[in-house]
């Protein structure tokens, strides 16, 4: 684009892009008080908020890595683009026809490549894909692939799937004839150069799925090899080589329709391919996103982070699905390190017949798919299974084999009160001894770790481990909020893990209705009273004004947790009993686990707002 973008047209991009619609198309934002949204910086990896955003100034800036500026700086440092390449996204954005000055010069660099026009090529490329998916003759090949699993003219519209056409240069000429150079096409991607030097189509005889960035942006393609083209020695699936603006690492099909479901159910579902995220989202799963052609990394964990805002220790969903060959399987137990990476719950989703989302669809139809990720389960619990699927059980020898290779998964579990409720599971799973079980597992770690129900000394724990977080809201509230933390007097006796925690409950029990500086007042102990006065001054980690609601939930997840302890307690002493010979002490013990189970499901309900 010759000469440079008038400052009257900047200014009138800069404030007509509001900066909180166009940083929610990366982050999932919520109100921080005072006309501030925050959410998880997009800049830098970080579990807790500091990525603050006023809309009626215009500005954003991240307290933990001190980056900051307007609209079009964020878009700038976020997308790698130049000025002029981000003035004119946002004015695409706003549908502003830019004006330039023919005196100056353009800031889109000496190649006349910019991002948009990239855009513009892979967009132009998609249409060209669709409408050929629409002609009679050879196109008719890839209409069948799709009828053949279940995808209508409707479904395939709605995804701009198309179809490359068994022509060497045919996108190549279309594309020339409407002024791309073929620089802009082969940095593109869209084309490459054939053996006689000459430039020809990337993609021949195959179906076309573009790839869009979060934003919407056409960035890329994959393509499909169609069955009976013997000419085409290439893979089954081929997708864009890396470029300017496409990078695989980075990008996870369906999130452009997605994101919005996932910031609002708080899920997200990760399958393995473009046919499963049609097939989930035809059939009402519509969290579903795929990676493109790469393995699940680091990348898409931060991206997905950002929009299930993954800073709660309370809520969130990761629901993978995966094939029931061994493949899947490994896939699985990569997963395994990946969950920790994330406070949300994740989950894996297998149909007991090896289908994948698309194949179900055919089978079973919407319902079935629906259904397979109702059915999801938690993925240390899929991981665990799979490794002892591959020894036999039956025998001495294989439930040793097994225990060795599933105790360093239990030792990996960050969350330390969950750590136990596995090495009960394995030793059922596997038919031993609970202690066997939990003997293993400690020694896989490397050193001894503390039973749940012990107190965590301070300074050798993960204070954003989710559970201690909870433990901090709850004593947050008693300090700020006393006289709506009604629930105080009902908690249990080992409600609180972290040795700090629990002192500081005990002080408060000493005179629960005492003022902050009467409690101050009597506690000698420095570190006490310094952690009294960094929970008084700490925000409630809640939106606006702190609700009865909120606080009902937190303090009934607590219980709801303490509750979880107590009950393992009670069941591994069930075990270690014989209903024969110790009859009234079993029914005894037994009745109170009954008991216990009734009141951590009232917990729960109520946790969830179900009561």
């Amino acid at each position: 684009m010759a000469g440079r973008i008038r400052d009257e047209d900047v200014a009138y991009v800069r404030e007509h892009s509001h900066i909180d619609d166009v940083v929610g198309d990366y982050v999932q934002l919520k109100g921080a008080g005072g006309g501030q949204k925050k959410g998880l910086c997009p800049f830098h990896d970080e579990k807790s908020p500091s990525f603050h955003v006023t809309p009626s100034k215009g500005y954003f800036h991240c307290f933990g890595c001190q980056t900051g500026g307007d609209v079009i700086a964020f878009l700038m440092k976020l997308e790698h683009l130049t000025f002029t390449e981000t003035v004119e996204r946002l004015a695409e954005r706003i549908g502003y026809q830019l004006t330039y000055d023919s005196s100056g010069q353009s800031n889109s660099g000496m190649s006349g490549i910019n991002r948009s026009r990239l855009v513009a090529a892979n967009t132009a490329a998609a249409k060209f894909y669709q409408e050929e998916l629409g002609k009679p003759g050879p196109a008719q090949i890839g209409r069948e692939f799709l009828t053949g699993r279940g995808f209508d003219k409707s479904a395939a519209e709605y995804f701009g799937v198309g179809y490359a056409p068994d022509e060497w240069d045919a996108l190549y000429k279309h594309l020339k004839g409407i002024g791309y150079t073929e620089n802009e096409l082969n940095t593109a991607g869209l084309i490459k150069e054939g053996s006689r030097g000459n430039f020809i189509d990337r993609y021949r005889n195959r179906l076309i799925w573009p790839v869009k960035d979060i934003s919407g942006d056409v960035v890329g393609f994959g393509a499909r090899k169609l069955a009976g083209d013997e000419k085409d020695q290439g893979p089954k699936y081929l997708n864009t080589s890396e470029t300017p603006i496409y990078k695989k690492s980075q990008l996870l099909y369906g999130l452009d329709i997605a994101k919005k479901e996932i910031a609002k159910k708080r899920q997200v579902v990760i399958v393995e391919g473009y046919t499963d995220v049609m097939a989930a989202h035809l059939a009402g799963v519509t969290t579903a996103v795929a990676t493109c052609g790469t393995a699940f990394g680091d990348d898409h964990i931060r991206i997905i982070r950002r929009l299930l805002m993954d800073d709660d220790a309370f809520r969130g969903e990761v629901i993978f699905t995966f094939d029931g060959d061994a493949a899947g399987q490994k896939a699985a137990l990569r997963a395994f390190d990946d969950d920790q990476k994330f406070v949300a719950q994740t989950f894996v989703a297998v149909a007991a017949n090896g289908m994948d989302p698309c194949e179900l669809r055919q089978s079973g139809g919407d319902e079935a798919v629906r259904d397979l990720i109702a059915r999801r389960v938690p993925l240390f619990e899929f991981a665990m299974k799979s490794v002892i699927a591959g020894y036999d059980t039956k025998t001495p020898e294989g439930r040793v084999s097994a225990l060795n290779q599933v105790a360093p998964l239990i030792s990996k579990i960050k969350d330390a009160s969950l750590r136990p409720e596995y090495v009960r599971s394995v030793a059922a799973w596997l038919g031993m001894e609970v202690d066997v079980v939990n003997t293993a597992t400690k020694r896989s770690a490397g050193k001894s770790s503390a039973a749940p129900q012990e107190l965590q000394p301070a300074g050798s724990v993960n204070l954003k481990d989710p559970i201690l977080m909870l433990e901090r809201e709850v004593l947050k509230v008693k300090l700020q909020v006393p006289e709506l933390a009604g629930a105080w007097n009902q908690l249990e006796l080992n409600a609180f893990t972290y040795a700090p925690y629990a002192s500081l409950r005990a002080r408060i029990d000493e005179s629960p209705d005492q003022a902050i500086t009467d409690l101050l007042d009597r506690t000698e102990d420095e570190q006490l009273r310094s952690l009294i006065t960094e929970l008084t001054v700490e925000p409630v980690r809640t939106d606006g004004e702190i609700s009865e609601r909120y606080i009902q939930a937190i303090f009934a997840r607590l219980r709801e947790v303490a509750l979880s302890r107590e009950i393992a307690e009670i069941k591994s002493s069930l075990q270690r009993l014989n209903p024969v010979e110790n009859e009234a002490e079993y029914t005894e013990t037994f009745t109170r686990l009954v008991g216990l189970e009734a009141a951590r499901r009232t917990q729960k309900e109520l946790a969830i707002g179900e009561v």
